[in-house]
């Protein structure tokens, strides 16, 4: 086990060392290149212009809208997703009819669709949770439909041959059997509903970070918006950080992750 700490510990600090290199390089590339501050400006003056945001709580401000927005569209969009595909993988009819409509409607880019949502609903927050939960809905219920198919049909057969109901079927073989692929596609579906509430708020919204990065572009803020990248970039990591946490405290009996567990220990333990 303490050869394990070392080696994540040594991980860490190889990546740390790595951004401080890259950030070095940009510094030093800006100033000696002499770039313009409005066309790419040095990790200096982002970092300055971050500070002084956060001093002022500006960032906090809009960041804990867009969370808002982020985590109130996820929420609807997977709870829609689970539940109709748990309805096309388990029914042939739902699918023939549901279905192909679905996949119409997916077909759809979501950016030519935030307009028209923005003018059914407002400029408030309604708007910016249906276009994230739009755009976070499609891969949740991918992953849920390939997830409750993938089950063992000869397992599926041994519980029907002792009588097992299809609520049972479902509950006791599918479903965890589905588990993986269901915290694969939440993933990715807390990522698309961040990005689905930045992509509303470019298109019309009072408050948010992508209200912000408008603001700071009308203005040639160009290291006020990088800062504000940066905050995006540290809470869709935060995000994906929970959903992995989550997964790892629910998926116990996860394959890959058992096998990932054996390996890293030391001969002979």
């Amino acid at each position: 086990m303490s050869h394990a700490i070392t080696r994540g510990t040594t991980g860490l600090t190889l990546r740390l060392v790595l951004v401080a290199v890259v950030l070095g390089a940009w510094e030093a590339g800006v100033r000696h290149f002499e770039i313009a501050p409005y066309i790419l400006p040095p990790p200096s003056s982002i970092f300055a212009g971050l500070w002084r945001g956060l001093q002022s709580g500006i960032y906090i401000k809009h960041a804990g809208v867009t969370l808002a927005e982020t985590f109130m569209g996820f929420t609807l969009g997977t709870m829609l997703a689970f539940i109709l595909g748990t309805a096309v993988a388990l029914s042939r009819r739902v699918e023939y009819f549901l279905y192909p409509f679905i996949v119409m409607f997916q077909a759809m880019p979501k950016v030519a669709l935030a307009p028209l949502i923005v003018v059914w609903f407002g400029l408030g927050l309604t708007s910016k949770v249906i276009n994230a939960a739009l755009v976070a809905f499609f891969p949740l219920m991918v992953n849920t439909i390939v997830g409750l198919r993938s089950a063992d049909e000869d397992r599926v057969n041994l519980l029907r041959s002792l009588a097992a109901s299809r609520w049972q079927i479902f509950w006791m073989l599918q479903l965890p059997n589905a588990m993986p692929y269901i915290f694969a596609g939440l993933e990715i579906a807390m990522i698309f509903a961040l990005i689905g509430a930045i992509v509303a708020e470019f298109v019309g919204a009072e408050q948010g970070l992508g209200v912000l990065i408008q603001s700071m572009n009308f203005n040639l803020d160009v290291a006020g918006q990088f800062g504000v990248l940066l905050i995006l970039s540290v809470i869709g990591l935060i995000l994906n950080g929970l959903i992995t946490r989550l997964r790892r405290r629910v998926l116990f009996w996860d394959a890959p992750r058992a096998t990932n567990t054996s390996l890293r220990k030391e001969p002979g333990t």
